[in-house]
């Protein structure tokens, strides 16, 4: 009977468990099972002692999980320890300890499978238990130290801040709790190091990592000599000063680095799997110590370690690949300090060895092959062996490609370094690196990013189009010059303009695709983000309609020529040691280059300094109370002669209009200045001590950003009579008062009577959406108020009306069509007046873009009395056409200001050189 009895073969079951605790023994757990299961069948439900039969078999599987690591086994646990812990009441002695058996398994079967579920059922057992537990309970402390484990294995899936704090404040807990003497106290130490260690990499604060290595010297302290943590916990302290020295860059903490290390390597032992990264970090601190101090001897041990560490890593093994660039940047470093090329061939043995390990795809491939070709092109410079460079070339072109599974902005990068390598080299094919760099950058920085995001990599391109254009006239391929020059400068601009331009040819037949444009183009004036697909879902289908096959493309140019339809074009771009102009020429099939050696960027970004400040010597409306108005302002003649014959003068002589003057009209030419030339006053170069040395002498005036601003607009004759709307701010509230607003407005009245329908909004009725709705029905408009210049936004230049500033984002949502021309006749503009813009999106090419084609406006703020003269004399002329588009309203500019010097006196610089005209 006995046999059979469930006491007896729960007796038997316990007693070969006990036996299993103590020898190990596999079979002794195989018949603990055998007769806890034969016990627990026997059982009656209702039985007291059925709770604690489920708790014990719950515990036998579990070890013969640890033992086999069967799943199955792990199941079962869980199952008998919820099946026990569902039989036992709230006040029961025994919950504590059944809920502590099931936040184990949980927390087992999560290092396991890596579902979440386990873990928070983990942290829900352990958190009851610490609650259940008296503050007195030795075995308090355990439970504050096991759910620390649990908080940090979910700190590290899921990132949640909230669960470091509980991590430390667990450890935190368990340490408080654990007496000075216990063994336990330097594992206690030890975890709470790492979780200090761990919020100092997440938030940065000092104070954490010196609490890190408060920790883990007290735990170092108290572990002792033979302990198997002992090189762990050097190795853990010496990542802590690592951070330290990083931070606050200390020598005493580099010290102390290598020092951990050191010890870390020497109490591992022999054939230890953690030997290969004990030479690695000794290595690497070595190598720090290296790059702070210079000592060779310090880049040979570095050398020495790494390589041991290599040789001790197995092919296959996850931290290989690191250790051969780890130690191919060490031998690099060697090379660099004494140029031994057996140091460069070790150097490029092991770049390739990392290439070769380098999964197809790999985020970090195509900076790798940068590497490599970095490394060939020094050793070809060595050696002059052309197998060198032609390797290098080929690194430089994988690592430029898409392909290689770089994200757009790496691929970008590298070609970017490749191209400013190739223009001091010419070997390195600097044309195709530029070509290389230019194709790719569209892709990174098109319709993907959002607003601050892409100026942000506008930073990167600021001196591209300088150094490609400057390169491919180098070559003596002006076409291509002109080509990359309009494409790269200003991307802002042509992603706008291209998008905008080409829709109202496609609406008239393909209308959904037209649509399907315009939303994303309105997606970009509203800067929105994650547009980069919808770029190429809409320009896929457009390239394959008859007559768009250059839908979207950069502007060829074959196409760029069609520009100078009402005269020359000049196009000048500065590089660093000299400048060039190309001319877009009427009826010519080719560039035509004019080399401009007497002129640099140094000396640009001089004379823009020399302009600035000129105009911070005081604001204009105080100009005439400072000096007596014929007084002349001298101070910027030499500015203008230095443009006169630097610039335009060579430009005009290449022209054959110095020497030839027209019979009936002057000539038109446009300026195009790119970089630190934009916006510095050529209209009015000229030696004014000498005749006929002014270039308004030979030739009328304007302006455009880029020249598809130009080929944006396609002059047709008008089909009706112009509407035209003045918007005026006499009494801008928050604003100084602008007199002679009534009057300038008048004289536009006047003007245009019988010839245009005119209307204006004045005062309070000029509000951001009365002119916005107004703008939608009128073609021309008149602006006489305050503006405001903001040069790190553009998009948020714009002008004060009534109630608020109507900025130039507003403006460009509204897509206008058919308009004329847009005069900005500002008198005080805020940020504009001491420093002028580097971009083309001010104030006036805004509102091309917005689809003025024709826009009259102050390079900064003019004299009250001025305004009303120039706006009468400009409107008198234009109301002879009525129309703008072929230079009209920059001929009326020119006889405008022609009028003004006779009136003020040609050296009164300050009165007519802000006067501009943009567009055509």
């Amino acid at each position: 009977m006995y046999a059979v009895d469930h006491e007896g073969l729960f007796e038997r079951g316990e007693f070969h468990h006990d036996q299993f605790l103590h020898l190990g023994n596999l079979d002794d757990i195989e018949k603990a099972i055998e007769y806890g299961n034969r016990a627990l069948d026997m059982t009656p439900k209702e039985h007291p002692r059925m709770a604690t039969q489920l708790t014990c078999l719950g515990a036998y599987y579990h070890d013969r999980f640890r033992q086999l690591e069967n799943l199955d086994d792990m199941e079962k646990s869980i199952d008998f320890h919820v099946r026990a812990l569902g039989l036992t009441d709230e006040d029961h002695p025994q919950l504590s300890f059944r809920l502590g058996n099931l936040g184990i398994s949980h927390s087992v079967r999560f290092r396991r499978l890596g579902q979440l579920d386990d873990l928070d059922k983990s942290i829900d057992y352990k958190s009851r238990v610490i609650k259940l537990t008296p503050d007195n309970d030795p075995d308090l402390s355990n439970w504050h130290a096991a759910l620390g484990v649990s908080y940090a294995d979910r700190y590290q899936c899921l990132g949640e801040l909230e669960d470091l704090e509980k991590w430390i404040e667990s450890d935190s807990r368990a340490l408080l709790l654990t007496p000075g003497d216990h063994p336990d106290m330097p594992e206690r130490l030890a975890n709470l190091g790492i979780s200090y260690g761990i919020r100092y990499q997440r938030r940065g604060q000092l104070e954490d990592l010196d609490k890190s290595i408060d920790h883990k010297n007290r735990a170092l302290a108290l572990t002792p000599e033979g302990h198997p943590d002992l090189p762990d916990r050097h190795a853990a302290l010496g990542v802590s000063y690592s951070h330290r020295y990083r931070h606050l860059g200390e020598p005493k903490d580099l010290e102390k680095w290598i020092e951990c290390d050191f010890h870390a390597l020497a109490f591992t032992v022999e054939g230890h799997p953690d030997l290969p990264e004990r030479h690695t970090n000794l290595g690497v601190s070595y190598g720090v110590r290296f790059q702070r101090l210079g000592k060779l001897e310090d880049l040979d041990k570095s050398i020495d370690h790494k390589t041991y560490a290599l040789s001790l890593t197995p092919d296959g093994h996850p931290d290989l690949l690191d250790r051969h660039a780890d130690l191919g940047a060490s031998y690099g470093d060697r090379y660099q300090r004494l140029g031994t090329p057996s140091d460069l061939g070790k150097t490029i043995e092991c770049q390739s060895r990392v290439l070769a390990l380098t999964p197809e795809g790999h985020t970090e491939l195509s900076i790798r092959h940068f590497n490599q070709a970095m490394l060939l092109h020094d050793k070809y410079r060595r050696t002059g062996n052309r197998a060198h460079l032609d390797s290098s070339l080929s690194s430089f072109r994988k690592s430029s490609q898409l392909s290689s599974g770089a994200a757009p902005r790496d691929a970008f990068n590298n070609a970017l370094r490749w191209a400013k390598l190739a223009s001091k080299n010419s070997y390195l094919e600097p044309i195709e690196a530029f070509r290389t760099t230019i194709d790719l950058l569209d892709q990174f920085i098109w319709l993907k990013f959002a607003t601050g995001e892409r100026d942000q990599d506008l930073s990167l391109v600021k001196t591209l189009a300088a150094q490609a254009a400057s390169a491919a006239t180098l070559s003596l391929e002006y076409g291509l010059a002109l080509e990359w020059l309009e494409h790269v400068r200003c991307v802002v601009w042509n992603q706008t303009l291209m998008v905008k331009s080409p829709v109202d040819e496609l609406v008239s037949s393909h209308l959904v695709l037209a649509n399907r444009l315009k939303s994303v183009s309105e997606e970009l004036h509203l800067a929105s983000s994650d547009n980069a697909g919808s770029h190429s879902v809409a320009a896929s289908p457009e390239h394959r309609l008859p007559g768009f096959g250059d839908f979207l493309s950069p502007t060829k140019v074959k196409d760029l020529l069609r520009a100078a339809r009402n005269g020359p074009v000049v196009v000048l771009n500065c590089h660093e040691d000299h400048c060039d102009a190309l001319l877009v020429l009427p009826g010519h099939s080719r560039i035509s280059h004019v080399a401009l050696p007497s002129f640099t960027e140094q000396q640009a970004r001089r004379t823009r300094s020399n302009v600035e400040a000129w105009l911070r010597r005081g604001p204009l409306q105080n100009y005439a109370a400072r000096r007596p108005l014929l007084e002349p302002e001298s101070d910027i003649g030499p500015v203008l002669a230095d443009l006169w014959y630097n610039i335009v003068k060579p430009i005009l002589s290449y022209l054959g209009y110095l020497n030839n003057p027209p019979i009936d009209e002057l000539p038109h030419i446009t300026w195009c200045p790119t970089g630190a030339l934009s916006f510095l006053p050529l209209h009015a170069a000229g030696d004014y001590e000498q005749p006929q040395s002014r270039v308004f002498d030979h030739v009328v005036s304007s302006y455009t950003p880029t020249l598809a601003a130009l080929l944006a607009y396609n002059p047709t004759e008008p089909a009706y009579v112009p509407r035209m709307l003045a918007i005026g701010q006499e009494a801008t509230p928050g604003h100084s008062p602008l007199p002679n607003i009534t009057q300038e407005l008048g004289h536009i009245k006047n003007r245009t009577q019988d010839k245009v329908i005119y209307s204006q909004l004045t005062g309070d009725q000029a509000t951001t959406t009365a002119v916005l709705d107004a703008m939608e029905q009128y073609d021309w408009i008149h602006f006489a108020c305050h503006a405001r210049q903001n040069i790190s936004d553009p998009t948020r230049s714009g002008f004060y009306l009534h109630d608020d500033a109507l900025d130039l984002a507003a403006v460009n949502q509204r897509f206008f069509k058919n308009k004329g021309l847009a005069f900005l006749s500002i008198r005080q503009t805020e940020m504009g007046d001491e420093k002028l813009p580097d971009e083309v999106i001010h104030l006036a090419s805004g509102m091309m873009i917005a689809g003025y084609p024709s826009v009259i406006a102050t390079m900064w703020s003019v004299m009250d009395d001025d305004a009303p003269f120039v706006t009468d004399k400009i409107y008198g002329q234009l109301m002879k056409s009525r129309k703008v588009g072929n230079g009209e309203a920059g001929r009326a500019l020119h006889r405008a200001m022609a009028a003004l010097r006779e009136k003020v006196g040609e050296k009164e610089f300050r009165r007519w050189v802000p006067y501009i005209h943009i567009g055509s």
